[in-house]
C-alpha cells in the first residue's frame, strides 16, 4: 500500500523507473548527435536539445501514467484495444527500432572501449555483450538493484560531462544565441531530426509503463493520484538530468572545435576525444571515454529490457532474457566487424529512430485520452492537445527530411 512505506521509504521507493528510461536519453547516440551537431555547427542547435527534452518529459509522464492507472503496459494495451493486425504491425517496427538502438549502444560502448583500452573494436563488442549479461543478471534478483545500478551510471555520466564542460571554458554568449530557433540548412535540420531521434527514445516510451504498472498496489483513486504525482517528480528530476547532459555534450563540442579548428570529420567522436586530450588534459580524455563506456553499457542492458516488455506485450509472450540479449546484439556485432564507421553508423540509428517514435506516440496518445481505459487519470483536454502537437511536430520534421533527403 502507498500510505504503508513510511515517509522516507515510501518515496524513495517509488523514484527509479524515469531514471532507468533517461539512460536511453543519455545513450552513445546521443554523443554521436550531440558531438556531431555541436562540432558542425557550434551552439546553433542547443535551442532542439532544450526542446526535445521537454517533449520527452511529457511522453514519459504519459507513458508512467498509463502503468498508475490501467496496472498495464502500453504494448499490453496496444494487444487488447487496437486490431490484430495493427498490434502485430507495431511490435514489428519496434523490433526494427530496437536494433538500431542496439547498434548505437553497442557500438558506442565499443569506442569507449577502444579509447581507453585501445581494444579493437571487434573485441571491445564482445567484452560489451558479456557485461551487459553481467548488468541484466541484476534484474533477476530485483528491479531495485537494476535500477541502482542504472541511476549510477547514469551519475557516471553526469559527472564525465561536467568535468569536461568546466575544462572546455565554453562561451556563453555563443550557448545564449544558440537557444533562439533556427536550422541554418538542411544539413542542420538532418542534425536536429537526429537529436529528437536520439532523444525522444520510442523502446523506453514503451518500457518506463511497464516499470510502472506494479510497482505500488493502490487501492483507490486517490492514491493513484498520490502515485502519479510522484512519477511526475521521477520525470522531471531524471529527464532533466539527461537533459542538461545532452546540453553539455554540444556545449563540450561547440567549444573543443571552435578551439581546435579541426577539419571537417565523420567520426567526431574519436575526433573529441583526442582533441580533449591535446587541447585540455588527459583527464578531460578519460573522462569522456568513461563517460562513453558507462552510456553504453547501461543503454544496452535498458534496450533488451525494454525489447522483453514489447514482445510479451504485443504477442503475449516472450523470449528468455539471455536470449534475446544474444539475437538483437547481432546487427551491431556485424557493424563492428566489418568495420563499418563508427560516428556515421551512431547518427544514422538514431535518424532510422526518429521514424519509430511516431509509432509510439500515436498509440500512446489515443489510449490516455480515452476515459474507459485511464478512468479518473485520463488525459485533460490541455495534455492531449500538447502531446499532439509534439507527435505532429516530430512527424513532420521526419517528413520534411525525407523530402530534403530525395531532392539533394
Amino acid at each position: 500500500m502507498l500510505r504503508s512505506r513510511g515517509r522516507l521509504r515510501g518515496p524513495a521507493a517509488l523514484l527509479g523507473p524515469a531514471f532507468v528510461a533517461a539512460i536511453a536519453y543519455v545513450d552513445p547516440g546521443n554523443f554521436a548527435t550531440n558531438f556531431s551537431a555541436g562540432a558542425a555547427s557550434g551552439y546553433r542547435l542547443a535551442w532542439v536539445i532544450i526542446a526535445a527534452d521537454l517533449m520527452a518529459m511529457l511522453v514519459q509522464y504519459l507513458s508512467a501514467k498509463v502503468g498508475v492507472a490501467t496496472g498495464r503496459d502500453l504494448p499490453e494495451l496496444c494487444r487488447e484495444h487496437l486490431p490484430r493486425g495493427a498490434a502485430l504491425g507495431l511490435w514489428a517496427q519496434a523490433e526494427l527500432v530496437a536494433m538500431a538502438t542496439d547498434v548505437a549502444e553497442f557500438v558506442g560502448a565499443a569506442v569507449g572501449l577502444n579509447l581507453l583500452f585501445r581494444t579493437p573494436l571487434p573485441i571491445a563488442g564482445l567484452i560489451t555483450a558479456v557485461v551487459a549479461f553481467g548488468i541484466l543478471a541484476l534484474d533477476q534478483r530485483g528491479y531495485r538493484r537494476f535500477e541502482l545500478a542504472i541511476m549510477s551510471l547514469l551519475g557516471l555520466v553526469l559527472l564525465g560531462f561536467a568535468y569536461d564542460l568546466i575544462a572546455v571554458h565554453p562561451n556563453a554568449a555563443g550557448l545564449a544565441h544558440g537557444l533562439v530557433p533556427g536550422f541554418g540548412s538542411s544539413d542542420g535540420l538532418l542534425l536536429a531530426v537526429g537529436i529528437i531521434g536520439a532523444t525522444v527514445m520510442p523502446h523506453v516510451v514503451y518500457l518506463h509503463s511497464a516499470l510502472t504498472k506494479d510497482r505500488v498496489t493502490c487501492r483507490d483513486d486517490s492514491e493513484r493520484r498520490a502515485l502519479l504525482r510522484f512519477q511526475r517528480a521521477d520525470v522531471v528530476v531524471a529527464l532533466g538530468t539527461a537533459g542538461l547532459v545532452n546540453l553539455a555534450m554540444l556545449v563540450v563540442a561547440a567549444a573543443l572545435f571552435r578551439t581546435a579548428g579541426h577539419a571537417a570529420t565523420t567520426d567526431w567522436i574519436q575526433a573529441a576525444h583526442a582533441d580533449l586530450g591535446r587541447l585540455v588534459g588527459g583527464g578531460a580524455a578519460l573522462a569522456f571515454a568513461v563517460a562513453l563506456l558507462a552510456s553504453g553499457l547501461s543503454s544496452s542492458s535498458v534496450g533488451t529490457y525494454a525489447g522483453q516488455v514489447v514482445m510479451r506485450g504485443f504477442l503475449g509472450r516472450g523470449l528468455p532474457l539471455f536470449v534475446r540479449r544474444g539475437v538483437t546484439m547481432l546487427p551491431a556485432l556485424i557493424a563492428l566487424f566489418a568495420g563499418l564507421p563508427a560516428t556515421a553508423s551512431l547518427v544514422l540509428s538514431q535518424v532510422v529512430l526518429s521514424f519509430g517514435i511516431p509509432f509510439a506516440l500515436i498509440p500512446l496518445i489515443a489510449l490516455t485520452r480515452r476515459a474507459d481505459i485511464m478512468g479518473a487519470l485520463v488525459n485533460s483536454r490541455l495534455t492531449t492537445w500538447a502531446a499532439t502537437a509534439t507527435a505532429s511536430l516530430i512527424i513532420a520534421l521526419n517528413l520534411y527530411l525525407l523530402w530534403a533527403t530525395l531532392t539533394r
